[in-house]
């Protein structure tokens, strides 16, 4: 059975987009027929992938996916009853509005809090403008009757109150929600989110502009050949496990070419990556591509759950992923991209003669849709 608080993330995930974009105020643009999209051949769906497209770049040639679309329709209503109040600021801009505000809802939902509407702040610091000036309110508040209770601002009692300060990461998961977000909001009734976006993606799309143009994610972490996760009872190597090597053979054999942008999960370079760099010298690490200011956070905390959530946020997000290590992380980054229509997942293996297409190492995930988040779309 699907839990309901996977198909509300999945259900506002997939159409806040589309509710945001319809909601921005027209007379910001200029109209959709004088921009000729007809023209363009542009569709309006930007989830929409047509049909035996294939993508060519860097000698790969990969099978897009058809779209594919939510079976649910909008969750149960809630009652009107509020265990308090959900505040937030849209940041950074519009593309990343619908994932802070999808996250916000989630929230506020689980906790059977109120959302009071958001304010937009802009890249220079003080310059703040009103969630109307740029959405319409009243689509909002009919978008999401039934899902969570919205309020245009706090209630005066509130307004001198402090709340309690919750760094969320993107995509928030109920683990998250439970262990750090409820128990905040038990104490203090009052939160403000601050929706956390991975800036290494971002780092990694630039880097490759200068090469192929692609960002590949490899899910390789050498401190676990050695650890059970990858070794039997009698000491071998389980299937599924790579070293830096394989990986690096695998790479060559499918076509990838000497200009692919890689991005690996470890966290450090050691000695054991340099045949990598050498065959694939755009090759980084977090530890290469994190800004000096965000290590010390995220590196030196000895907290790795950080680590590990940025990890998640790349490697569900780039062109291809490869994992190298079987596992939960895994079957989280297919769930993911699955549901975000990303689905060039290739599973490494022993290449036998020269080379080999890169499509013959698709994911059974998703050539067999044996993952359970296929469940969730028809």
């Amino acid at each position: 059975m699907v839990d309901p608080r996977q198909v509300l993330a999945g259900f506002l995930t997939l159409s806040m987009f589309v509710m945001l974009g319809n909601m921005i105020k027209h007379d910001h643009f200029t109209s959709v027929s004088e921009l000729a999209v007809d023209a363009t051949g542009v569709e309006l769906n930007a989830m929409k992938i047509a049909d035996n497209t294939e993508i060519t770049k860097a000698g790969v040639e990969l099978e897009a996916t058809e779209e594919i679309k939510p079976c649910w329709t909008k969750p149960s209503p809630k009652d009107d009853q509020s265990n308090g109040f959900v505040t937030l600021s849209l940041t950074i801009g519009p593309e990343y509005h619908a994932s802070q505000i999808a996250d916000a809802v989630v929230i506020a939902r689980y906790l059977g809090a109120t959302l009071v509407l958001p304010e937009i702040r802009g890249n220079e610091l003080g310059k703040s403008r009103k969630f109307q000036d740029m959405y319409d309110v009243e689509k909002f508040k009919m978008n999401l009757d039934g899902v969570v209770k919205v309020v245009d601002k706090l209630p005066a009692e509130l307004t001198t109150k402090k709340p309690a300060v919750i760094r969320v990461p993107n995509r928030v998961t109920e683990d998250f929600i439970l262990d750090t977000i409820q128990p905040a909001f038990q104490k203090n009734s009052f939160l403000r989110l601050a929706i956390i976006f991975s800036s290494m993606l971002g780092r990694l799309k630039e880097l490759s502009k200068k090469s192929d143009g692609r960002v590949l994610a490899v899910d390789m972490r050498t401190d676990l050949l050695e650890k059970k996760t990858c070794k039997t009872s009698a000491g071998a190597r389980r299937k599924g496990c790579y070293n830096p090597q394989e990986v690096l053979n695998f790479l060559k054999k499918v076509g990838f070419s000497a200009n692919t942008t890689i991005y690996l999960t470890e966290t450090w370079w050691h000695k054991g990556l340099n045949n990598l760099k050498r065959a694939f010298p755009h090759t980084y690490t977090k530890d290469d591509i994190m800004p000096a200011e965000k290590k010390g956070e995220f590196l030196n905390s000895g907290d790795s759950d950080l680590a590990r959530a940025l990890d998640l946020e790349v490697c569900s997000q780039t062109d291809v992923f490869v994992p190298a290590i079987p596992g939960m992380f895994y079957g989280n980054v297919a769930g993911k991209r699955i549901a975000a229509g990303l689905t060039q997942i290739l599973v490494p293996a022993p290449v036998v003669g020269g080379s080999a297409q890169a499509s013959d190492f698709v994911s059974t995930y998703i050539t067999k849709k044996s993952h359970f988040a296929y469940s969730c779309y028809c």
